[in-house]
């Protein structure tokens, strides 16, 4: 999708089809953080049949400069939806860390994926079928708990996509994290997968301090969901400095792998695009 301001066209005259709501979990959310923003559709009483439609989310800044959007299709395909039907669910995310600081906006809509068109909704029209639909404020990275990824990883890697980009490191069979303690109750939000599949492909990964093991989570192939995993101040214990370590059941090296057709010889545990202590 591009940019959400545009020229304002002729007076649109055609029936909204339906409400667009969405907001954010906090107000206030620094660079590099996660945040949930829940969306909710109210398909209008005498929408016709929607087809195939997509979510576009925009997130702008004061200037409504694009930083980065979170395009996606509902949990609910719209091909179902019914007249009066309402479609609410909640999306994980992370800020990026864009250089940027200040008053920040939320514009969206539905498109056609096919044609790019978008749909009439019943929001107030910024004049090209895009819709404000949350404002917040954009913090500094340094109000985050810092967070070191100390020994067993590889270089992040990096993929451009649209408007924002994907990065993501990979682990050895070990690899640990430090940060400083909080004494107190914290959550651990990671993203991670293993993207290949095959006998050498990690199906697991157990995240421990010292000899306690907190969590096994367990990877897939085709889908990198954000786990939220609590941390008691109990489990963190009275140390200054903690250290989370990450295990991977299993560790391939693609150059070992025929099928892969890869000269890459590091040895690879798990892929992990965030892991952020809140």
């Amino acid at each position: 999708m591009a940019g959400a301001a545009g020229c304002s066209p002729a007076e649109d005259t055609s029936p909204a089809v339906a409400n667009l709501q969405v907001s954010l979990s906090r107000p206030k959310l620094a660079l590099g953080s996660p945040v949930e923003v829940t969306y909710k559709i109210t398909v209008a009483p005498n929408a016709p049949n929607l087809g195939t439609r997509r979510v576009f989310a925009h997130f702008l800044d004061a200037d409504e400069e694009l930083m980065w959007t979170d395009d996606h299709d509902p949990p609910t395909p719209s091909t179902g939806w019914k007249p009066g039907q309402v479609i609410e669910y909640t999306r994980t995310m992370f800020a990026p860390s864009y250089p940027y600081v200040g008053a920040a906006q939320v514009v969206a809509g539905l498109y056609s994926p096919g044609t790019n068109e978008r749909l009439k909704l019943s929001n107030e029209d910024r004049g090209d079928r895009s819709y404000q639909v949350a404002t917040f404020e954009l913090l500094p990275q340094t109000e985050n708990i810092f967070v070191i990824f100390k020994d067993g990883w590889h270089p992040a890697e990096v993929v451009a996509e649209g408007a924002g980009r994907t990065e993501w490191q990979w682990t050895k069979k070990d690899a640990t994290l430090a940060f400083r303690n909080p004494k107190r109750d914290v959550t651990l939000f990671l993203q991670v997968d293993n993207p290949v599949s095959g006998p050498n492909a990690a199906t697991q990964l157990t995240i421990q301090t010292g000899n306690q093991v907190l969590a096994t989570v367990p990877l897939s192939a085709t889908e990198a969901p954000v786990r939220k995993l609590p941390i008691t101040a109990a489990q963190l214990g009275t140390g200054d400095m903690i250290e989370l370590r990450f295990t991977a059941d299993k560790t391939f090296v693609p150059a070992l792998e025929p099928a892969m057709k890869s000269g890459d010889p590091r040895e690879l545990g798990v892929r992990v695009f965030h892991a952020f202590v809140q």
